[in-house]
């Protein structure tokens, strides 16, 4: 590892933006590849600059951009500046309030809008809308605002959002203990052999690619993992499916159904944004395009939402229609499947 002295900077002024620790079967890899794979919407020229810039160490130490990581090595990305996420910014951005007392609220988050400040997103969030809309949001474990649970960028639907420091206690003790009720709309690759059934695995970052999480069977690594899921229709190469929640791990549908074989439609970090069941006809391959083009985003909408009030006791229950997009492409798919069918 060659060290460069030639910084001003030392590590006590730094912030720490990333960091990660290279897998026991880490084989060697170049800095800025390896980097690559773990720090979403960064480009390499990007990470090539910072390392130039004195802002890539591995344990301890500057290293070049040609530094080969190796099992065990510690690697951070260090800045000058604290990160984006942590100069959260009230935005006067639309919210989809479907409900809202003194104590909470639950919003119908459109698919494309991230939910908290990261890397690469650090406006144009619910918690930038959230902080514009109400004062004194209380801070999760991770210092978020308001947030009991979160969705993904590309799946829409309901939220639950606690104004006080009291729900915020209570509801993420609900979704601790697995009383909530949270059901999501899947359209998945391939036709389901059961009409029901629940899956179970650990679920934690891929040790390899850490934007992917994975299921690790033998429970040895990642946490807690359960989903049920129930057979709505079947169209083809393509199922519709209810699933409910009784973990919320990181990705828990995208990768539990790609676990067991049924890569949700267009989910492109988990290769679903390819033909996986079909024929091999031109035409075929043209309909999956155009239903690709409809829905340019995973399939997955957070349709229904369960809990029990904070303050009042009373059982609350959202529903939301599942949103343009996902309806227009599954009622592609509904004629696909018709039209095979009478030929």
């Amino acid at each position: 590892m060659e060290a460069r002295d030639e910084f001003d900077l030392s590590e006590e002024d730094l912030f720490e933006h990333h960091s990660f620790t290279a897998s026991k079967g880490q084989e060697p890899l170049r800095v800025d590849k390896f980097l690559m794979n773990f720090i979403e919407n960064a480009t390499r020229n990007k990470i090539q600059q910072a390392a130039k810039d004195g802002n890539v160490w591995v344990n301890g130490a500057i290293v070049k951009q040609n530094y080969k990581v190796k099992a065990g090595d510690h690697i951070r990305v260090m800045f000058a500046h604290p990160p984006h996420e942590l100069l959260l910014t009230p935005e006067n951005i639309p919210l989809d309030i479907v409900y809202e007392d003194e104590v909470l609220l639950v919003v119908n988050k459109p698919a494309g809008m991230v939910v908290h400040p990261g890397h690469g997103n650090y406006s144009g969030t619910l918690i930038n809308a959230l902080l514009y809309h109400i004062d004194n949001l209380p801070k999760n474990s991770n210092e978020r605002p308001g947030l009991v649970h979160r969705i993904d960028k590309d799946t829409s639907g309901l939220l639950v959002v606690a104004k006080t420091e009291a729900a915020m206690t209570h509801l993420a003790k609900q979704f601790f203990d697995k009383t909530s009720e949270r059901e999501y709309i899947a359209l998945v690759w391939g036709n389901m052999e059961e009409d029901s059934g629940t899956i179970e695995g650990h679920i934690g970052r891929n040790p390899k690619n850490r934007l992917q999480m994975q299921v690790f069977p033998d429970g040895e690594q990642g946490k807690e993992a359960v989903t049920h899921y129930r057979v709505l229709e079947r169209l083809g190469y393509v199922t519709l499916l209810s699933c409910k929640l009784e973990t919320g791990r990181t990705h828990q549908i995208r990768v539990h159904l790609k676990h067991i074989g049924h890569t949700l439609f267009n989910d492109e970090r988990y290769g679903g944004d390819r033909v996986l069941k079909g024929t091999t006809f031109t035409k075929y391959k043209q309909f999956v395009d155009n239903a690709f083009k409809i829905l340019p985003r995973q399939a997955l909408h957070a349709k229904t939402l369960g809990f029990v009030h904070p303050v009042s006791g009373k059982l609350l229950r959202f529903d939301s229609e599942v949103p343009e997009d996902m309806a227009n492409c599954i009622e592609k798919w509904k004629q696909y499947a018709k039209n095979s069918q009478s030929e």
